[in-house]
């Protein structure tokens, strides 16, 4: 199987951060930039992402000078680097039961805070990564409050992108789960199945699962094909990768040669599996079935495929 790159960077792999970790352990330099009017600012209410802006004018809203005055001193907060030359900090503003309300006068209307994934593909490339990130190392840090070792509360050190144990002193470190993404070909043909769990009832995509301890990436794409479709892979080939902090997942995604085609079902993860030609899949609407979400590396994998021949 020819190898298919990638045409074009994934959503939210295009961070244009310094991550700046040098700078993790510099109390001062912290403290400093924390009160900085230039410093950036980026909330996440549970969650949810601080957005303005409509259909394809969608921004993040990153708050500086007096809009972040409220969240400086009592809001969890992370440094999350450097954005030409401005630090950049994540605020969590979780504590408050509603979401909190800011004015976004670039938009002459009021942010709102949303779901980032309904936005993901009108975003600017580095906000959706700059917001991804936020949200995703706030995540980990509201679920690990409690050392895994002991059960003692956790604090935040390294500039909120570690936590460490009061009492026994055991660091942590936030958590990634790496798992496969695949399209499976033969020729001229897509393996896609769905998926009772897919929030679109039409929806086909590609197979996906996660990494097992003790697995290489190759035999958990061979693993999870089987286990779901009982459909045999060979020459695995890699694409490219994704962050997906919905919840914390990193996407590895992966082309997979089949050497069978007959499908067998797993109920549990599978509703349908099918094999679709190119042709299919470029009238999939007139078909009546609708491919992933935009802004899904799963999509990226199909539509490079289908550019390739």
């Amino acid at each position: 199987m020819i190898p298919i790159r990638a045409r074009r960077p994934n959503p939210y792999s295009a961070s244009p951060l310094d991550r700046a970790s040098a700078r993790r352990e510099d109390a001062a330099f912290l403290a400093a930039a924390r009160e900085s009017p230039d410093s950036l600012f980026v909330p996440v209410w549970r969650g949810q992402s601080l957005l303005a802006g409509e259909a394809e004018a969608v921004r993040g809203v990153f708050l500086a000078g007096a809009e972040a005055d409220p969240w400086r001193v009592d809001a969890p907060w992370a440094f999350l680097g450097l954005w030409q030359e401005r630090p950049v900090f994540a605020i969590d503003c979780g504590a408050a039961e509603a979401p909190p309300a800011f004015d976004a006068p670039a938009f002459g209307e009021t942010a709102r805070f949303a779901d980032l994934r309904a936005a993901a593909g009108a975003l600017p490339e580095a906000e959706a990564a700059i917001l991804a990130h936020a949200r995703g190392l706030l995540h980990w840090r509201a679920r690990h409050r409690f050392c895994g070792v002991c059960g003692a509360a956790c604090e935040a050190r390294s500039g909120g992108n570690t936590l460490v144990c009061t009492r026994c002193e055991t660091p942590h470190f936030p958590r990634t789960d790496p798992a496969v993404i695949m399209l499976v070909v033969q020729g001229d043909a897509a393996l896609l199945g769905h998926s009772p769990r897919f929030p679109v009832p039409e929806m086909y995509s590609t197979l996906a699962g996660f990494v097992e301890p003790g697995e290489s990436l190759e035999e958990a794409v061979a693993r999870e094909v089987f286990e779901e479709t009982g459909v045999r892979v060979g020459a695995v080939t890699y694409h490219s990768s994704q962050p997906w902090p919905f919840p914390a997942s990193l996407m590895l995604g992966f082309y997979a040669a089949a050497q069978s085609t007959e499908i067998v079902l797993d109920p549990a993860e599978l509703s349908d599996a099918r094999w679709f030609s190119r042709a299919d899949i470029r009238n999939h609407k007139a078909l009546g079935f609708r491919l992933p979400r935009g802004d899904s590396i799963a999509r990226r994998l199909i539509e490079d495929w289908l550019e390739s021949g």
